[in-house]
């Protein structure tokens, strides 16, 4: 079981790990629907916005909160090492293993992120390490694996 860190190099716990390169797309790319679809909005004419209905920006809305919700459960994604477990959280569910529990942790190149191996033979994804984030991910990949190897 993992304790605090107190030797020079080793991970102080507890420490969460989340995603990058998906927080920063969302940024971005919803930022720039959420501009496009303003400036839009607002270079209509008076007449051509007042064509539609009620319903129509009311789906317009629900769309948009509906991409927001993704996004966030995106977002939220994190693996958080604590003395005593690991605790996962992946969008909108959050679990918590034992360090006893976790056998392995894996990302094969070409993996969108992290597996762990569980004790019970069943396996767990951890959304808040990403493969797409490279060389963070591996960094992430190798300080999860060294805690749970002690």
């Amino acid at each position: 079981m993992p304790a605090g860190s107190d030797v020079p190099g080793e991970l102080a716990l507890p420490h969460t790990w989340r995603p990058f390169g998906v927080r920063l797309a969302g940024i971005v790319f919803g930022g720039a629907l959420l501009l496009v679809c303003g400036f839009a909005w607002f270079s209509f004419d008076a007449e051509t916005r007042a064509k539609f209905t009620m319903f129509q920006r009311g789906t317009l809305v629900f769309l948009g909160l509906l991409a927001f919700a993704v996004w966030y459960a995106l977002v939220r994604s994190r693996v958080v090492a604590e003395p005593d477990k690991l605790v996962v959280v992946n969008g909108y569910r959050r679990r918590e293993y034992d360090w006893a529990e976790i056998v392995a942790v894996h990302l094969p190149p070409g993996a969108p992120w992290v597996t762990l191996d569980l004790s019970d033979g069943t396996t767990a994804s951890a959304l808040g390490i990403q493969g797409s984030d490279g060389a963070r991910a591996h960094t992430a990949v190798r300080q999860l694996r060294t805690l749970v190897n002690r």
